[in-house]
């Protein structure tokens, strides 16, 4: 690695050896020879003078990459396709006349963006189903726990872990879906020339649509393609571009949402991510335990959302059958989101196969607010053993009243229940207490719906990756 150049730290830092190679030189570069091959072969099979002899020189060269010469080309050219074409018929001399027959530059460059595309969502798929899996295990342990409830950020009804984790799943398994689409119904470009209109290969066929209709199927079937797009202009749409970084920046959303709220009940010391022997929460702080995986997914949550920004403006600005303007920026954001949302699969695997639970934390801070719920239940007990139901009001609310001036002006603990203990008043309904605080009487249906969720909707969505769930998420750092 040089150190004295500016290294992306998505590459460098952070992403998986596989994405990272996914946007590499080498994947981009050898796949535009894979394209002129493809291009070559179908030409050949539907009668151009092209020779078995020059298909063989095209593959057998296909890693042999002078890089140096590229580069001397593209600064002489200032043309990256063409400095290529010119590097690959430098080792292939017998084939050079035919390299790029008929065919623009965005044949190479598109046709290979529209790979790396399909590939980063074959990727990432399997990922983001790890991270559901362990999630669903999380909640299938936790769906009876009790825990408060936020609403807010203000204490609201209570609800479970397990359940509170369902909704994490829930967004999880919209960006699955969305994946599995985007890659189900990726289109490739195809063969279609300068502005679309598949003119040049209408010329070096001599006019005969049929030939030139069976080279773009051919072309588009020997790379794995089920369609092309009918119509272009000299590019695919950037529109596929703007849907693919919408879905992208949608799991960037989901990631922080997640993110974001175990970083807030770490600071209310219920939940945890992963904290290693060795880790240090803070140079200064000996004894901090800092949420520094999801603040880091946090952070590149942020750079995954605003690149669909990117991908809207370059759409939106294409004129007519298209502008160069998209080259340059294309370069940086698509590499950048599947970069980037690769590393944010990585870390929340990560914390989801390590969060701790401190379920003595999560009762404390139930009692200190149940009692105030259960005033409904204790006034209905009340009403049922004979008592009138607007004097048990006005009973409760001020006994409510005293034990939350002990909490909010002297700092103590809720004393209701004590303070309606000591109340004669409520004698008929003392023996009772103990059951009408019981937090599990108030959790709802919230076992039953994580139950019905893993159930009907986690685990036959998982089925398809059921032999890629294995494997934990290492972090670099």
């Amino acid at each position: 690695m040089s150190r004295d150049r500016y290294q992306s730290p998505l590459t460098s830092r952070y992403a998986s050896p596989e994405m990272a190679y996914n946007f590499s030189d080498d994947r981009k570069f050898q796949a535009w020879r894979r394209l002129w091959i493809a291009l070559a072969k179908a030409e050949r099979e539907l009668g151009l003078d092209i020779s078995a002899e020059q298909i063989a020189e095209l593959e057998s060269q296909v890693e042999n990459i002078d890089y140096d010469m590229a580069a001397a080309e593209e600064k002489k050219r200032r043309h990256d396709v063409m400095a290529h074409v010119h590097t690959y018929g430098a080792v292939c001399p017998k084939a050079a006349p035919i390299i790029h027959l008929g065919a623009t530059s965005c044949y190479v460059t598109d046709n290979s963006e529209l790979l790396m595309l399909r590939d980063g969502l074959a990727i990432l798929r399997p990922k983001l189903a790890r991270v559901i899996d362990r999630l669903a295990r999380f909640a299938e342990t936790y769906k009876n726990l009790p825990t408060l409830g936020f609403t807010h950020f203000q204490p609201a009804q209570l609800t479970t872990v397990g359940k509170r984790a369902c909704l994490w799943l829930q967004d999880l398994m919209i960006d699955l879906g969305n994946l599995e689409r985007l890659e189900r119904e990726l289109r490739f470009r195809g063969v279609k020339g300068t502005t679309g209109t598949q003119a040049s290969f209408l010329a070096l066929f001599e006019g005969d649509h049929d030939k030139v209709e069976e080279l773009d199927r051919l072309v588009t079937k020997s790379f794995g393609f089920e369609k092309a797009w009918t119509v272009t202009g000299q590019t695919y749409s950037r529109k596929v571009d703007t849907d693919v970084l919408s879905a992208l920046g949608s799991l960037g959303g989901t990631a922080h949402k997640m993110a974001t709220d175990i970083r807030l009940l770490a600071n209310l010391k219920e939940i945890e991510e992963p904290f290693e022997k060795d880790q240090i929460g803070s140079s200064a702080m000996a004894y901090k335990r800092n949420p520094m995986r999801s603040e880091r997914c946090c952070s590149l949550s942020r750079h995954l959302m605003v690149l669909v920004a990117d991908a809207q403006h370059t759409h939106a600005t294409q004129w007519m059958e298209r502008t160069l303007d998209d080259s340059a920026n294309r370069r940086v954001s698509l590499a950048e989101a599947f970069l980037t949302a690769d590393i944010v699969l990585g870390i929340l695997q990560n914390v989801s196969e390590g969060m701790v639970v401190y379920p003595k934390v999560i009762e404390r801070r139930i009692r200190g607010e149940l009692p105030f719920m259960a005033t409904e239940n204790i006034i209905m007990a009340m009403v049922k053993a004979g008592g009138d139901r607007q004097l048990c009001h006005e009973e409760i609310r001020v006994l409510s009243h005293q034990a939350a001036a002990v909490v909010k002006q002297e700092g103590g603990d809720n004393d209701l229940i004590e303070r309606v203990k000591a109340t004669a008043y409520f004698a008929p309904v003392h023996n009772q207490l103990d059951a009408l605080l019981d937090p599990s009487t108030f959790i709802g249906r919230a076992p039953q719906q994580v139950d019905r969720f893993l159930a009907e909707e986690v685990r036959p969505a998982l089925q398809p990756y059921v032999d890629q769930l294995d494997g934990a998420a290492e972090l670099n750092v």
